[in-house]
């Protein structure tokens, strides 16, 4: 399978439709003369749609891709090429103070790329915040102090696990507003803003969630994924309110996994100290594989806050490269789904009847995720997408497989954080023997 190349086109800008290959800050020239392209389609700088299409050798890209875009576009009813479907945003005139918290383990090349690109968020007070889990060398750490010194922080967190390294990124921040995102990301300039700007004008705002595309599709293992899916969740604005459940959406809030995920979400301080933060029971690097977003998302919406997804707030994600780390994926992805509904019962079982009625409905969801991935359509359809290379049969079986699992490896899990305190409480029971 074709490397496809991964570009951004401004269809309005300045002068004229302008194309560049590589996601922003940075970007760079085309790695060969023709082939397919991926472009995410901006309209007055704003994320709209993404498009693939093939550009033969020797025409000009971004003619080719404009073209196509004009007329994907033109064919969305949602859409006009002279004014956007929504207005566009008013920035707040103070935002509020926002930690970043990215956690990492033994990663420090691609920890680095990221760094960068988060410090050269436009968003005018935040910090950065590195907790280093369970590290096996001192790589992250020497990153950190010789290249970052004072504007990064670093925190190690020795216990194993996201959701735990997670927990100790609360504890350490400082912010009216905690952001996370992955070491394996590239954030657009005006990520962080769009992220958390709502949190500014809308009290009752709990988390807000944004767009999530591939910073390359270099790979067979990179091409299926965002072809049957991917973790984009479209270019609508979304806003879940508890008091307002969507019409025809009666498995909410347990459909977490159309709120957003764990690589660009953002909560108020008090509201996710109040959840009890992550479960530390969940979360990569758990025999649970996954599932802390999930919670999050959902602890959020039934303790009565909203939740609001806007794909103004984007950021580019490193897909894995290898056909093992998509298998991987594939079957964590099943056991997160059920490990996250396991300990939504454990922890709240005010929620069981709810999920109780709810969760035939819900497991027969998730089966039509996988079918639907088998049968094709995606985002990335076209020559390199899912009607020419359709979702292995036995990735989905792996799917469904970690859904079996899911529930077992939450108890193993929990049996080992058993005692483990929130980190934010320690802090607060130190503070307190000290001033006694």
């Amino acid at each position: 399978m074709d490397e496809i190349q991964v570009a951004e086109l401004d269809l309005d800008g300045p002068d004229g439709a302008v194309l560049h290959f590589g996601p922003a800050p940075g970007g760079g020239p085309p790695v060969r003369d023709g082939g397919d392209v991926y472009a995410l389609v901006r309209l007055r700088g704003r994320p709209a749609a993404t498009v693939v299409c093939r550009v033969p050798p020797g025409e000009d890209p971004a003619r080719v891709v404009a073209a196509t875009a004009r007329a994907t576009l033109a064919h969305d009813l949602t859409y006009d090429l002279t004014y956007d479907r929504e207005p566009a945003p008013v920035i707040p005139a103070e935002l509020p103070r926002t930690s970043i918290v990215v956690a990492t383990r033994e990663r420090a090349d691609q920890l680095a790329r990221a760094l960068d690109s988060l410090l050269a968020q436009d968003h005018p007070d935040f910090e950065l915040v590195v907790v280093d889990n369970a590290p096996a060398t001192s790589a992250t750490y020497d990153l950190v102090a010789n290249k970052y010194g004072e504007r990064v922080r670093y925190v190690r967190e020795p216990v194993p696990g996201l959701a735990v390294a997670h927990n100790r990124g609360i504890a350490t921040a400082d912010g009216a507003v905690i952001a996370f995102t992955d070491d394996d990301v590239i954030a657009d300039p005006h990520w962080l803003t769009a992220l958390t700007m709502s949190f500014a004008t809308d009290p009752g705002l709990g988390c807000a969630t944004g767009l999530i595309l591939p910073a390359r599709l270099r790979t067979t293992a990179q091409i299926l994924l965002e072809s049957h899916g991917g973790f984009a969740k479209g270019f609508t604005t979304r806003q879940y309110d508890p008091a307002h459940p969507p019409a025809g959406e009666p498995l909410f809030p347990f459909t977490a996994g159309s709120f957003g995920s764990g690589a660009n979400m953002a909560f108020r301080a008090t509201v996710l100290r109040e959840i009890g933060g992550f479960d530390p029971a969940t979360g990569t690097g758990t025999p649970a594989r996954g599932g802390d977003d999930l919670y999050a998302f959902v602890s959020v919406l039934t303790a009565g806050h909203r939740l609001r997804y806007t794909p103004d707030a984007l950021v580019w994600h490193h897909h894995r490269e290898s056909w093992r780390d998509l298998t991987n994926q594939a079957y964590g992805y099943g056991a997160g789904l059920t490990a996250y509904l396991t300990a939504v019962l454990v922890r709240r079982p005010a929620l069981l009847p709810a999920l109780l009625r709810k969760l035939p409905a819900g497991l027969a969801h998730a089966r039509s995720i996988t079918a639907h991935r088998e049968a094709g359509g995606g985002a990335v359809p076209g020559a390199h997408g899912a009607q020419d290379h359709p979702w292995p049969r036995h990735l989905s079986r792996l799917e469904r497989r970690g859904m079996l699992a899911g529930p077992l490896g939450y108890a193993k899990a929990r049996r080992r954080v058993r005692g483990l305190p929130l980190p934010w409480n320690e802090r607060s029971e130190r503070n307190e023997r000290n001033e006694r």
